[in-house]
């Protein structure tokens, strides 16, 4: 049924497309032609939608409707030529030649809000730097001069404008679509392509219009083609199946700027400085509100930009500390985080008068125990036990991995006794009925953290030489052995 569905749409546009090309360019047959191309389109779209069912057809309605509208314009503007000898700007096709920028921008805005979870902030402000400095540009040589042509009304200047602000709406939404996170999918580089000749060829025809070039029929019929191509191209997205995931949530777009993106917003940015070089080269600012105006907007992106940057850098700097201090393999406090923890514990027992103890644990024979049964199994051992232990554990108490198959416990406020009645709960709940030894040392409220911790390590390892499977208590005087 798909199959078929393209066989019809594309026989439909070529037997369209093959009327513009050999009809006289000036005869409204091939006029006709035009705007069927356009209203293929629209209805390859229709169809698409209805084929698909996608998620966000609202949006993919609005964009057939503005192109149905466009393609009508040229049938509209044909009809009040040839019945009534009517070719004044403004006349009833602009209205509908018009109609195509709501559809487009409406529909695109519909399609960009559902391809993300929540505000992408640094795609926005690139798509804005984009179109503020191209709207400078079309505003000095395309706006302006056509606010200021005596030759045209005050009804036809207000129409003239609305075309290049439409395109300058167009050209934000496209950026934004382009420069954001989501599905890049088949149909949505198709879209992007529709959507890029239609501010082609309005930027083309507004630059002829506007040096008064006559650039005959050959130029003029290929320019149409680049209107005739955004039109199938439109009708090609909605009818790939691709199409479904263009309004779906999809990854997300990485906040660092790549260098062709840092090139081209280098770029941009340097348009107003450009266009007021230009213009005091010859001697004429004529453009200087705009120009500051544009100035302060790009430098204001730039600045949010920057901001937005050192945010991104400063987050991943605490993320990255965050990690360090932690162990992959257990989610406990790694040997790190304990160094810089132990020597703020003993400064906070000897401020405060209260005992403080520490213990080393290490799995008994687990070497033996990863050689037969395998290192995934030993891993899995080492996480269940830390999360057992750490069940078992005071709430003041903090387990960390110091290392390979050992532990560290600190137990603030806890005497000797009491550190190893609570050692030997661990013992308890050892899982896969494994066993460790551990040595406690309770600080003497003199010693350093590095002496109290050499005690426990001493400890730990008089109990593995005792018979393993215990907890030791050590004395004050570090153990020579």
């Amino acid at each position: 049924m798909l199959w078929r569905l393209w066989k019809v749409y594309l026989a439909a546009l070529l037997i369209a497309v093959s009327g513009y090309l050999l009809l006289p360019f000036d005869g409204w047959p091939c006029r006709l032609c035009d705007a069927l191309v356009g209203w293929i389109g629209a209805a390859g779209m229709v169809a698409g939608v209805r084929r698909h069912r996608p998620a966000g057809a609202a949006g993919w309605y609005l964009i057939a409707a503005g192109v149905f509208l466009n393609a009508t314009g040229i049938l509209v503007e044909l009809v009040q030529w040839w019945a009534f000898q009517i070719d004044t700007p403004p006349t009833v096709a602009d209205a509908f030649y018009l109609g195509l920028y709501p559809g487009l921008v409406g529909g695109l805005v519909y399609l960009n809000r559902a391809r993300a979870a929540g505000r992408d902030w640094a795609s926005l402000v690139d798509a804005l730097t984009i179109t503020t400095g191209l709207g400078l540009l079309m505003w000095v040589f395309l706006v302006r001069p056509a606010v200021g042509d005596p030759e045209l009304t005050s009804l036809g200047m207000f129409v003239g404008v609305l075309y290049p602000i439409g395109d300058i709406a167009v050209l934000a939404i496209i950026a934004r679509l382009l420069l954001g996170g989501g599905n890049r999918t088949p149909a949505y580089w198709l879209l992007a392509a529709a959507t890029s000749c239609f501010l082609a060829g309005d930027t083309a025809w507004a630059t002829v219009n506007q040096l008064s070039l006559d650039i005959g029929v050959p130029a003029q019929k290929v320019l149409g083609l680049v209107f005739l191509a955004g039109y199938a191209l439109f009708g090609l997205a909605a009818l790939h199946p691709s199409m479904r995931e263009v309004a779906q949530l999809g990854p997300q777009r990485r906040q660092t700027l790549s260098p062709g993106l840092l090139g081209l917003l280098t770029a941009i940015s340097l348009t107003a400085p450009a266009v007021l070089l230009l213009e005091v080269s010859h001697h004429d600012v004529k453009d200087g509100i705009a120009i500051s105006a544009g100035s302060a907007a790009l430098f204001m992106l730039v600045v949010s930009r920057m901001a937005q940057l050192l945010r991104q850098v400063e987050r991943q700097s605490i993320r990255l500390q965050q990690l360090s201090h932690v162990d992959d393999l257990t989610g406990l406090p790694n040997r790190r985080a304990w160094t810089s923890e132990l020597p703020r514990a003993v400064e906070r027992a000897r401020r405060d008068g209260v005992p403080l103890c520490v213990a080393m644990l290490d799995l008994d024979h687990f070497k033996r125990f990863n050689d037969e049964y395998g290192h995934p199994a030993g891993d899995r051992l080492l996480k269940s036990a830390a999360a057992a232990w750490d069940a078992e554990l005071r709430s003041v108490d903090q387990l960390a991995r110091y290392g390979g198959e050992e532990f560290i416990v600190l137990l603030p406020q806890a005497d000797g006794p009491a550190a190893v009645a609570v050692v030997d709960r661990l013992r308890e709940a050892t899982p896969l009925g494994q066993t460790f030894s551990a040595g406690v040392a309770s600080w003497d409220g003199q010693e350093t953290s590095d002496e109290l911790l050499a005690r426990a390590d001493a400890a730990l390892y008089q109990a593995k030489r005792a018979g393993r499977d215990r907890v030791l208590l050590a004395g004050h005087a570090l153990d020579p052995a």
